[in-house]
């Protein structure tokens, strides 16, 4: 999902930003960069509590407002992409998580799905606890299916790589 936020990166900005933050903070392009690659996202968001959604969610159980705030924008923006995937294909028939958080994180799957009913999402809560497993985790009834798909991106950059090499 090209934009996102993630961990430690801002994901989309306005170019003219950079500018902006250069003039405004004397800072040199440099800096700023380095402050929208690793000092941004939901570490940025969370008030540097962290970049690892698993401390973020006990802040957020905790009702720590800056780990509320940021996973609270990471599933708004992850409903965005999908809502616009969903709207440029006309519906869907199955939504699938993947990597780190859509692997793992129950809990982020669960308030990202809450929002779909349109689509028919409903979740079956036990499944969706399920970390790192390749799972349906709506309902039998669930117009639009749910999966986890658990991804290895290491041998993905691993194979790219080799396929780069042979060239």
């Amino acid at each position: 999902l090209e934009g996102l936020i993630m961990g430690t990166r801002c994901g989309s900005i306005d170019p003219s930003v950079i500018e902006l933050v250069e003039q405004k903070t004397q800072m040199t392009t440099k800096q700023v960069m380095n402050i929208l690659n690793k000092e941004s996202g939901v570490y940025g968001l969370s008030d540097d509590i962290s970049s690892d959604f698993r401390d973020l969610e006990d802040g957020y159980f905790a009702n720590v407002p800056g780990a509320v705030r940021a996973i609270n924008t990471f599933c708004y923006h992850v409903l965005k992409y999908i809502g616009s995937y969903v709207a440029v294909m006309d519906g869907v028939d199955a939504i699938c998580f993947t990597a780190g958080v859509g692997e793992n994180s129950g809990f982020v799957r669960s308030l990202i799905c809450k929002y779909f009913g349109y689509l028919g999402v409903a979740l079956n809560e036990e499944e969706n606890e399920k970390p790192g497993e390749a799972l349906i985790v709506s309902t039998k009834d669930s117009r639009t299916k749910v999966l986890v798909i658990p991804t290895n991106e290491e041998l993905a950059i691993a194979r790219e790589t080799a396929a780069l090499v042979q060239k």
